[in-house]
């Protein structure tokens, strides 16, 4: 999984697989959909993403990560 903000075009890309898109779909005005050819969710684009996501408090946490750890 990979996060990426585009700064230039106030776009927020959430990559969930590395995997060939075959087709986006608008989920919303601002949100994108990207599938791949089974139909899988692949990626969401947030357009406006400064005004339709809260960027300053993006966190992560992986609780499997976490209990390894302890």
């Amino acid at each position: 999984m990979k996060v990426t903000y585009f700064d230039d075009t106030d776009t927020l890309l959430i990559e969930l697989a590395e995997t060939a898109v075959e087709d986006t779909r608008d989920l919303d005005e601002n949100t994108l959909g990207e599938y791949d050819g089974k139909g899988n969710l692949v990626a969401i684009t947030l357009e406006h993403a400064s005004k339709t996501a809260d960027l300053q408090s993006f966190s992560f946490s992986n609780t499997a990560i976490m209990q390894q750890a302890a």
